[in-house]
């Protein structure tokens, strides 16, 4: 697997009622759900659009792999900013680390691993010219 430039762009949420649990902190699952907005964000950022890129390709990506480490709480109403980091690349998948802030409070890390694979069939496929492109192609 191949190491490519760091790209991170931070993306920013606030956390509502319904991202907390009972005592009013954020649920640990949500902290899924902040990283996937993110990952869209992101590509989004990049110029990939996933819905035009499954109408053209049939390209869609899928989380293959989650690691993840909580750090310290974030609570109702608290601004929270996201960062995506491509730390490793092939031609079908992506390893990413995703940070999740508190100003200055690392709330949570984890490191995902996001195949790309065919809509119809779900298999892997190799990731479509574009999106190679604003990533840099390892090949």
């Amino acid at each position: 697997m191949k190491t490519v430039p760091e790209r991170c762009n931070p993306f920013n949420l606030r956390v509502y009622w319904e991202d907390t649990d009972a005592g009013g902190v954020v649920f640990y699952a949500n902290y899924l759900k902040f990283f996937e907005r993110a990952r869209t964000e992101w590509l989004r950022a990049l110029g990939i659009e996933q819905s035009v890129l499954q109408a053209q390709t049939g390209a869609i990506f899928v989380v293959a792999e989650v690691q993840l480490r909580y750090l310290a709480s974030a609570k109702l109403d608290d601004l929270i900013q996201v960062t995506v980091k491509v730390v490793a690349q092939r031609q079908a998948s992506m390893q990413l680390e995703q940070q999740a802030w508190r100003g200055d409070t690392l709330l949570a890390t984890g490191l995902i691993r996001v195949g790309c694979v065919q809509a119809t069939s779900l298999r892997p496929r190799r990731m479509p010219e574009q999106v190679l492109a604003a990533l840099g192609d390892p090949a």
